[in-house]
């Protein structure tokens, strides 16, 4: 029943994904609109997220940007069905830019592993049927509640090259077999922006606000030397992208962790001040706040409605 429903689900995202790219931007326009009449979940953790990251936004300007993340989101979620269920081939000839593409070239030869930290910018989707195209890679993800959603995840992200891709759960048993991975100087790819598990995290700043970060990455790259690059999909425009591919900052594999994640956060930070429309604001990062801090987090009154 669970691979049906799954089968199902994927039968309704080819759908919407067929629809021509104006369509769907016209449509992520609609849905952006709807979300800030309705008073949605998404809406107000965004407006709540820029109040904390750009404080010196006027009233104004920051529902102006509300806006235009939640137009980037609804597109960023009708393209993702599209990517998902067109063959991987006709999707990366949307790439029209490749900047870095050299670093990525170098660090794989290097044979060292190569840590790719992708964080929630653009079309992070595009960016993995990329990468696998280039080299065989796990990708760490945190598996959905249910067994419906995992089982969709596992079906949208197969292709020619799905024997190129290994998901890997974020838990204990998948964290070894990153490393193994590294050490055998392989490719991996991390979500470096999520909000980690307690005790799997070190508070450091983020757009000037504490944020329980990943010590995840730092580690793996300190204990195993691999390389670390930032990547990502930026929006150029309807079914148009740039992929971009960085150094990351020095200090990302420090054995401290809070010297880690600080030079982490920057990272991300620059990337989604590239385009803040293009940065998933609409998650809750800071949640939870630093012990001691008699903060409470900054989302409980919109949980309470």
């Amino acid at each position: 029943m669970t691979a049906l429903t799954a089968r199902l689900l994927y039968a309704l995202a080819a759908l919407v994904g067929r629809l021509p790219w104006p369509v769907l931007r016209r449509l992520g326009d609609a849905l952006a609109w709807l979300g800030v009449r309705a008073g949605t979940r998404e809406s107000e953790v965004t407006l709540r997220n820029l109040e904390l990251a750009y404080p010196e936004l006027l009233p104004g300007q920051r529902e102006e940007w509300r806006r235009d993340v939640l137009r980037s989101t609804a597109l960023q979620t009708l393209e993702t069905l599209r990517l998902w269920t067109r063959p991987h081939a006709e999707n990366l000839a949307l790439i029209g830019e490749i900047h870095g593409e050299a670093l990525f070239d170098d660090a794989l030869a290097a044979g060292r592993g190569l840590i790719v930290a992708a964080p929630h910018f653009g079309n992070w989707e595009l960016l993995n049927q990329w990468l696998a195209a280039k080299t065989p890679l796990a990708i760490l993800y945190k598996p959905p509640e249910s067994a419906v959603g995992e089982a969709f995840l596992r079906l949208v992200r197969a292709d020619a090259d799905a024997d190129r891709i290994t998901q890997v759960r974020a838990e204990g048993a998948g964290v070894r077999q990153l490393y193994k991975r590294l050490q055998g100087g392989g490719v991996v790819g991390i979500l470096p922006d999520q909000q980690p598990k307690g005790g799997d995290g070190e508070f450091a700043p983020f757009f000037g606000v504490q944020a329980l970060t990943m010590t995840l990455l730092g580690r793996l790259a300190g204990r195993s030397g691999a390389t670390v690059l930032f990547a990502w999909c930026e929006r150029l425009g309807p079914g148009a992208y740039a992929l971009r591919i960085e150094a990351a900052s020095p200090g990302i594999d420090s054995a401290d962790p809070l010297v880690a994640t600080t030079a982490l956060n920057a990272d991300v930070e620059r990337i989604a001040r590239r385009d803040p429309a293009q940065y998933q604001w609409t998650y809750k990062r800071y949640k939870a706040r630093p012990p001691g801090s008699g903060e409470s987090h900054p989302y409980a009154d919109l949980e309470r409605r």
